[in-house]
């Protein structure tokens, strides 16, 4: 969509400091924070705790120190002045609270007049204005972003009744994922407590009633480095079939088409050796680097799945840069019922796995469908004809 194409279709390209007015927070020193009190943001909290709207508050101060700090209210948009890399700075958050609240230094704030305020947050934080911004960071250790720099940002905007529209359709989409994020989260912690239970004995399965035996984790797994199995220096791509994993926090790094020195003995418990992290793997995958290793069986008297269940409860706490299966993670015991049993306690727990898989299955498809509106949305691709808001408050998801 050309530029004259979106002027002739109602849209229209501005300065911000023509949208509304900007003032610039005062300093709130960390030593001047309290435990209650009155609202206040720190800069840091706007690229480390809020993301598009401050839902939640995480620093207070006193009465007296908010006398000589910045006052912001609701609708107020913040931007982070200064950051540590590129990527920090200029990233921005709408104030929607109405309690009074106050703004640190290294804070802008910018308080619309003739625009809609989440509006102009989703698009501030995304595509070609998120590009300009960073393009105006300014300094080495420290990247710094000035109120001049964002007064004479330009933007392209819609009418306000379409933004507000737009912004209707972006919050049901919020909605439906926040619901379901709260779902998964229920349902994450119903099968926590199940699996307690379970694989503890304090609820038996019907038909078993044998004693358990203790083994040790040692004579139970043998373990592997995914030496063989490493992925050379490749794209990750989303439409390559084989997953590279890593035994961080996150996991899934992304999908390679390497389709040699895959890993296939299944299945298999993932161990991270300076965190004693663990994830059940069922899938065939890459591994990103040797820091990690691979649990398998070696004994027929257990089921991976109810050791790796087991295992979830021992909380053993690694020393600093320990690698801690082949010292005191091995040694540990753990009580097993017979083989049967196991299968059964890993079965009704692998149940419960699955329907928490599809529950995050359907919110991957939600957050892909709120991008993909937020882009087209936003740059005018897709536009809102009158009546959708009153469409769109009858319609469910």
């Amino acid at each position: 969509m050309s530029k004259n194409q979106i002027i002739q279709n109602g849209w229209h390209q501005t300065k911000l400091k023509d949208l509304g007015v900007f003032t610039k927070g005062s300093g709130i020193l960390k030593s001047q924070l309290s435990s209650s009190g009155n609202y206040a943001i720190r800069y840091g909290e706007l690229y480390t705790r809020h993301h598009i709207q401050v839902k939640n508050i995480h620093s207070y101060i006193s009465d007296e120190v908010s006398q000589t700090a910045r006052k912001i209210g609701k609708g107020d948009i913040l931007f982070a002045g200064s950051g540590e890399t590129i990527d920090e700075i200029g990233k921005s958050a709408v104030y929607l609270k109405n309690d009074p609240c106050y703004a640190g230094g290294d804070i802008i704030v910018f308080s619309p007049k003739n625009a809609d305020s989440l509006f102009l947050v989703h698009l501030l934080n995304m595509g070609e204005a998120r590009k300009k911004l960073r393009e105006l960071g300014q300094g080495q250790a420290v990247v710094h972003l000035y109120k001049s720099d964002l007064e004479n940002l330009s933007v392209t905007i819609p009418p306000l009744p379409e933004q507000r529209r737009i912004v209707s359709i972006l919050e049901t989409w919020d909605e439906a994922i926040n619901e379901l994020m709260h779902k998964i989260n229920l349902k994450q912690i119903e099968k926590d407590l199940l699996a307690r239970k379970l694989v503890t004995g304090i609820v038996r399965l019907p038909n078993f009633s044998n004693k358990w035996s203790a083994k040790r984790l040692g004579d139970l797994l043998d373990y592997e480095q995914p030496t063989k199995y490493l992925v050379k220096d490749t794209e990750y791509n989303e439409a390559h079939s084989v997953p590279v994993l890593t035994a961080g926090k996150t996991f899934v790094l992304g999908y390679t088409d390497e389709n040699t020195g895959i890993f296939t003995d299944l299945p298999v418990i993932i161990f991270d050796d300076f965190t004693t992290a663990n994830k059940f793997v069922t899938f065939p995958f890459k591994a990103k680097s040797s820091a990690m290793k691979m649990l398998k069986s070696k004994s027929n008297e257990i089921d991976l799945k109810f050791v790796f269940e087991k295992m979830q409860l021992l909380n053993f706490q690694p020393g600093e840069h320990k690698r801690y299966w082949i010292s005191e993670y091995q040694e540990q015991e753990i009580e097993i019922p017979e083989l049967g049993e196991q299968r059964a306690i890993a079965n009704v727990l692998s149940v419960v796995d699955e329907v928490i898989h599809l529950l995050k299955k359907k919110l991957a498809n939600l957050q892909y469908q709120k991008d993909y509106l937020l882009n087209a949305l936003m740059t005018g691709v897709i536009r809102t004809p009158e009546n959708l808001t009153i469409i769109w408050k009858t319609t469910k998801i």
